[in-house]
């Protein structure tokens, strides 16, 4: 069976708010914030208008990567609270009809994983293949893999999926080499009964009141596997198992490829990333995140100068658009946990919410990291519980005035991550007594895009001005009649351009930002934006 079902229906207006847990809210005074704390601040979340919530990794961990290494997959971590602690989360979130994702990591365990001691035996026994383990102490060089060498008395060494302490799963090879014996075919016993795992564990919380999961690199699991054809179909068979099983339960994978990971895999949801797509990087950090394959240099296209390209970012993102309507939704994060710098590092409050109108009023889903609708900055930190450069982006959230920002009545030193002790940082308690505050202005955007149809995730997208190397940018939603008109312009000029008259008949009013923009005139409409704006006009 393979399922057609387009994604559920509470898809289509979410905006989702990402919560790093360890940061958010400290509620027993011990410096890290917790899962009591994740619920004391709901009606925060709320406020904002983000009515789904991702949560990065809460299970029991030795946090040599902040979680992203799992102990225990049934079992909430002793620093965040109890199973009990995350029921509750699920309930009060659901009272208030707001979503809760839980970060499922498998495509790798921890080393302190009950399963995985047990494969470290020297004896047979039922978790022996449960982990990819070659079958020579000495070998230890396994060209395309990463391998640990002389962990344990088992006769070989492990093969990880990122640092030393994750043993990958073994998922089997989608073309095992047969002069290797211990890569094991993805129909092997060993990678059928991890399969079978991982439904338990995603079982165990979705009854439990979780709403879906983001799948930590979700493209890694079948090793050998050109394409990700074998991980692609095992991603279909979960889809298909929870169409069943649980209809309203969602799966969004960091994966990037939305053309595999929606269209061939089955999630209803894939991020653009820094990490794997060159356009988002030239979105926001072109200048500072000189990823292999793409161009360090130069401007990213939200920045003062104008110099940026919107076409680095439409050239990949429109064909993975067309290829995914009706199928799933491309999300467009703010930032996350593995992205640094932040947002607003480098940018003015009106410079940010540009790049907001034009993430709120795109098609498929936004997600915002805690922190960057009051535009907090990246500081410089040394790593932490294996964060590295990522640790400066997953400081604590600022709340309010004091020398933990609010975030915990424990002294500022025994905080998980120090705070930003800049005399101007960003504030949640400032900027709600400003009308005109960044987080106002968000507030006031996802309000508009969560009653407004054709900004939603499944309408229309037609681009109407989008050249390379020229502004503004100008694009148009539609829904069941209802048309927008959304104009941007990031550079520190004004910038001005002419339409066909045949481009819309008429402006019917400003739905954020001052009218005026677009005038009809007898060679056509002729569009005027001042610096640094973005303006979004209902039209017909």
């Amino acid at each position: 069976m393979t399922s057609n079902r387009q994604p559920p229906a509470w898809l289509e207006d979410s905006v989702f708010y990402e919560i790093y847990p360890q940061s958010w809210y400290d509620t027993n005074a011990d410096g890290i914030g917790d899962l009591p704390g994740v619920i004391a601040k709901l009606d925060y979340v709320q406020s904002l208008g983000c009515n789904a919530i991702w949560l990065n990794p809460c299970f029991e961990s030795p946090f040599f990567d902040a979680g992203y290494d799992v102990a225990d997959y049934y079992q909430v971590a002793p620093r965040y609270g109890t199973n009990d602690d995350l029921k509750r989360l699920f309930d009060e979130a659901h009272k208030r009809g707001m979503r809760i994702l839980l970060d499922l990591v498998v495509g790798h365990a921890s080393i302190e994983n009950r399963w995985f001691k047990e494969s470290c035996k020297a004896e047979r026994n039922e978790y022996s293949d449960w982990f990819i383990w070659n079958d020579n102490p000495w070998t230890w060089d396994e060209p395309g893999f990463h391998v640990v060498h002389g962990y344990a008395d088992r006769n070989g060494n492990y093969l990880t999926n990122f640092f030393y302490s994750q043993p990958a799963f073994n998922f089997g090879f989608a073309r095992p080499d047969p002069r290797k014996p211990w890569q094991q075919p993805v129909d092997a016993p060993g990678p059928q009964r991890v399969r079978q795992e991982i439904r338990n564990i995603m079982k165990f919380w979705l009854e439990l009141g979780c709403d879906g999961f983001r799948v930590d690199m979700a493209q890694s699991l079948v090793k050998s596997d050109p394409g990700q054809v074998e991980t692609a179909r095992f991603w279909r068979s979960i889809r298909d198992w929870l169409d069943i099983e649980y209809p309203e339960a969602v799966m969004v994978s960091e994966w990037s490829s939305p053309d595999v990971s929606i269209v061939k895999g089955g999630f209803h949801m894939d991020f653009t990333l820094h990490f794997r797509t060159i356009g988002y990087t030239g979105l926001l950090r072109k200048h500072t995140v000189p990823w292999p394959g793409s161009d360090p240099y130069g401007f990213p296209f939200f920045h003062r100068s104008g110099h940026g390209n919107i076409r680095q970012f439409l050239d990949e993102y429109l064909p993975y658009y067309a290829a995914t309507q009706g199928l799933g939704h491309i999300a467009i994060p703010t930032g996350n946990h593995d992205i640094s710098p932040r947002l607003a590092n480098g940018r003015e409050p009106d410079e940010i919410e540009t790049f907001y109108v034009f993430q709120l009023t795109m098609p498929g889903t936004p997600y915002i990291y805690y922190g960057d609708e009051i535009g907090m900055l990246s500081l410089d930190l040394p790593s932490k519980e294996g964060g590295f450069e990522r640790t400066g982006s997953r400081t604590p959230m600022q709340w309010q005035e004091g020398a933990t920002a609010g975030f915990s009545t424990a002294p500022a030193a025994q905080l998980y991550l120090p705070v930003d002790h800049r005399p101007d940082r960003p504030t949640v308690s400032a900027q709600e007594a400003d009308p005109n505050s960044l987080l106002n202005r968000v507030r006031a955007l996802i309000r508009l895009r969560r009653s407004t149809p054709a900004l939603q995730a499944s309408a229309n997208l037609q681009m109407v001005f989008a050249e390379s190397g020229k502004l503004p940018l100008i694009y148009q939603r539609e829904k069941d009649g209802q048309k927008v008109l959304v104009m941007i312009n990031p550079s520190g000029q004004s910038v001005e351009t002419m339409l066909p008259l045949k481009s819309f008949s008429e402006v019917r009013q400003a739905l954020y930002g001052p009218a005026g923009a677009a005038t009809r005139t007898e060679q056509g409409w002729m569009v005027r934006l001042p610096p640094v704006c973005g303006m979004v006009y209902e039209i017909a």
